[in-house]
């Protein structure tokens, strides 16, 4: 049986290198963190960094839809 190798025809996530940027205090990562909290607004996704997701908790939890609780 002829096996094809996989990791060739995998191709890379777009977003895993490329920077993340925090849309509150500008601090940059390399690809995204998974501890981030990714946002879609207005059709455009923006990252929070952990430290101001932490301290905007507040202000996440009331955007979500009331479906959602």
């Amino acid at each position: 049986m002829d096996q094809k190798n996989t990791h060739e025809s995998v191709q890379s996530d777009p977003e895993a290198t490329e920077k993340a940027v925090c849309a509150r205090c500008g601090i940059t990562a390399d690809g995204t963190p998974p501890t981030w909290t990714c946002s879609v607004e207005n059709g455009r996704r923006s990252y929070l960094c952990d430290d101001c997701a932490r301290a905007n908790i507040r202000s996440i939890e009331g955007r979500l839809d009331s479906s959602w609780w």
